[in-house]
């Protein structure tokens, strides 16, 4: 199996195990989780994150900020396959006493950096840490997501212009734009226009490329680690709801959608190719 392949099952597999634990559930944010496999295959599995899931403290480590916080439960997928913790504590999501409530909390799971929910702030969270590593001199990395209904957000912008203005070269940003959020599509609620032009004019060195091919997402993180002069945003063109037929169909319906146990299983079969 080749690197692409190998990513590109990853990407798979932290569907499948996304789609059994909010299955389990019965309810959570779907679409959100699954336009994220790709990019989280790449960060833990390919060349993106370093980092030591025997050490999850490892103070050198890169982090990860997931902004939009609502997606923990593809973090969470791609966290125990990489062996932060077993797979079977997927089944507990957003149970009573749960460590892995479904928006990510730091203090509650090993292996988050960062404490989110509250769309906007993570991002802020994200610039103070790459600017706290760069006053350390460390050279890791941190890397954040946002959602394109969150680029609505002014604290957004606010974080962007912060981080433009201190150079914070190795702050290396997504964009989801899968272009539909809880309300609607993102241009009726509230138009990003061209976000890639946006971050520009701040003062990015920004990329937009297909979400769900691993290998225009690899060679982005490649490109945005060798500028050494600015903040990176890789847009990522994706679509909510990817890999899952029904799930995809449901539109701005998907951002939160309850599962039955038969769409679990359609879901699961699907994801595994039967």
């Amino acid at each position: 199996m080749d690197k692409r392949d190998y990513l590109e099952d990853m990407a798979r597999k932290i569907r499948y195990y996304t789609m059994d634990e909010i299955g389990r559930l019965g309810v959570g944010h779907v679409g959100g989780c699954l336009s994220l496999a790709e990019l989280l295959a790449v960060l833990y599995f390919g060349e993106g994150m370093r980092v030591r899931p025997e050490e999850p403290g490892w103070p050198e480590r890169d982090r990860l900020v997931l902004s939009k916080a609502h997606a923990g439960p593809a973090l969470y997928a791609a966290l125990a396959l990489k062996g932060y913790f077993p797979l079977e504590e997927l089944h507990t999501l957003n149970r009573p006493g749960t460590k892995l409530p479904s928006h990510c909390d730091m203090n509650r799971t090993v292996g988050v950096d960062m404490t989110a929910g509250s769309l906007g702030q993570g991002y802020s969270c994200a610039v103070g840490m790459a600017k706290a590593a760069k006053i350390r001199g460390y050279d890791a990395c941190v890397f954040a997501v946002i959602g394109d209904g969150e680029a609505q957000e002014g604290q957004i912008w606010e974080a962007s212009m912060a981080a433009a203005h201190f150079k914070l070269d190795r702050l290396i940003s997504f964009l989801d734009w899968n272009g539909k959020q809880i309300d609607g599509t993102v241009d009726e609620v509230m138009s990003l226009r061209d976000p890639a032009e946006k971050w520009r004019a701040f003062g990015y060195h920004v990329q937009t490329v297909d979400g769900h091919d691993v290998s225009a997402v690899s060679d982005a993180i490649r490109q945005a680690k060798a500028d050494t002069e600015a903040p990176s945003m890789i847009i990522l063109k994706t679509t909510k709801g990817k890999g899952v037929s029904f799930v995809e169909a449901a539109g701005c319906g998907n951002h939160n959608m309850p599962l039955t146990p038969e769409q679990t299983r359609q879901a699961l079969d699907e994801l595994a190719g039967r």
